[in-house]
Order: C-alpha cells, then structure tokens, then sequence
C-alpha cells in the first residue's frame, strides 16, 4: 500500500480532523482505524447494531461524536442499508463517504442523490480512501462532474427498471402470486401440485403463465428477479 496520499497538514492539524467508521465487518474497520490512525487523525469506530432499526438512535449516536467525516457502508448487515443514513447526515454538515461491497451502480447513484461525496469499493487500496479523506479536509472536490451524473443515471435507470418489474409482478393472479412465492421458497413443482391439491400438469401452466408475464425463459429467473426487487407473495 503506498502512502502517496498523505495528508500534507501538520499531524496536530490533523488530529482534530474527527473521522467515524460506520462498518459492520470488524477486520476492515479494524484496518481502516489503524491506517488512518498511523496518519494522524482522529478516528473513532461506533458499533452498528445487530438487529433491524430505525435510524435515529444511530444517527444520534454519530452526530454526537461531531464527527467532519463518516465513512459509511451501505451493507450494515442486520440493521439495514446505510443508505438512509446519508441525507441526514450530510443535512447536518457531515461529508459522508461511501465505502461498499457492493458493485451496484444504481446504489452507488442512489448514496450520491442523498448527499454523499463519493462512493468507494472495499475492493480499492485503502491509500484512495486516504487520499479522499485528504482532498475533503483541503475542501477539495473527490468526485468529478462526469463521475457524479453517471452514478445519478445508473439510479434513474435502476429505478425505470423497478417500476418496469414491478409492473409485470402487478400482472400476476393471486394463484400466480402463490405460486411464485413458493417457488421463492424453494418448492419444486411436484411440492406445490401436492400442496395445493392439484395436478402437477396445472402447476407447470401456472409456471408458464408467470414466465411469459414476467417476460423470462426459467423459474430461476423469476425467482431472481422476483428477490431483486424485494417482491413478497400475498398471506395465502
């Protein structure tokens, strides 16, 4: 890893530049608390918790520390998507940086439109997140023009795609619904016909019915895309 990012600031400068690692994979906050330590800033991990919330009690938590700078994932296991951490923050005067997993660009979009300054992969040198952390307290800008609109297209695209998928799930019938929510829970064929008291030959027209409305060649693809969008089946 080189250290061509370095902070040019003297290290006492540096100190009270408060950085908060919002992160729920522990060896990778670990390394980014050391590598940004080593550097000279004050640099603070807050726990994530390991259950489903609301923001609020995080988002207390994070503006108390006063901290300039968040470096957010978007993936925070069982809490939830980071995501809705971001207005709130940057509506504060918090620059949050975006550091994920995830290779989504219509998500990458989606933190840039709720006011983060830039997105960085997991999969980088942690240099460019050093050099990102640099270039925000110089007050310099860490995305270009090009950069920015290109992630606010893929979001728009994204969100197009959703209200297309959406709209072919709509189409459904209750029983297509069922199906399909079966076929979500791994039920072959044969498992629902049993079920549901039916011939298997009435099952696979049902399948095929799904196929053709959601314009897809395999039960596999359904499935995917059904969980893609977080579709759930109607209560049976």
């Amino acid at each position: 890893m080189t250290m061509a990012a370095h902070d040019t600031r003297p290290r006492s400068a540096r100190a009270q530049l408060r950085i908060l690692i919002v992160e729920d994979h522990m060896l990778f906050a670990e390394s980014l608390e050391l590598v940004l330590s080593v550097e000279g800033y004050d640099v603070r991990r807050i726990p994530v918790p390991d259950h489903p919330n609301a923001p609020g009690t995080m988002l207390s938590s994070i503006v108390r520390l006063r901290p300039r700078i968040v470096l957010l994932d978007l993936d925070l296991g069982r809490f939830g998507d980071g995501v809705r951490l971001i207005a709130p923050l940057a509506k504060v005067g918090v620059n949050v940086v975006v550091v994920t997993a995830s290779t989504d660009r219509a998500r990458w979009g989606e933190a840039v439109r709720n006011g983060a300054r830039a997105v960085l992969s997991k999969g980088q040198p942690l240099s460019s997140i050093l050099a990102t952390a640099r270039r925000i307290n110089e007050g310099k800008p860490v995305m270009t023009y090009e950069e920015r609109e290109g992630l606010l297209r893929a979001w728009h695209q994204g969100r197009s795609e959703l209200a297309e998928t959406m709209t072919r799930l709509s189409l459904l019938t209750a029983r297509e619904s069922q199906v399909l929510g079966r076929l979500m829970r791994g039920c072959t064929v044969h498992d629902i016909a049993a079920h549901s008291v039916v011939s298997e030959a009435t099952v696979r027209t049902q399948v095929k019915s799904i196929l053709a409305k959601l314009e897809v060649s395999s039960q596999l693809a359904a499935v995917g895309m059904a969980h893609h969008v977080g579709w759930q089946p109607p209560a049976a």
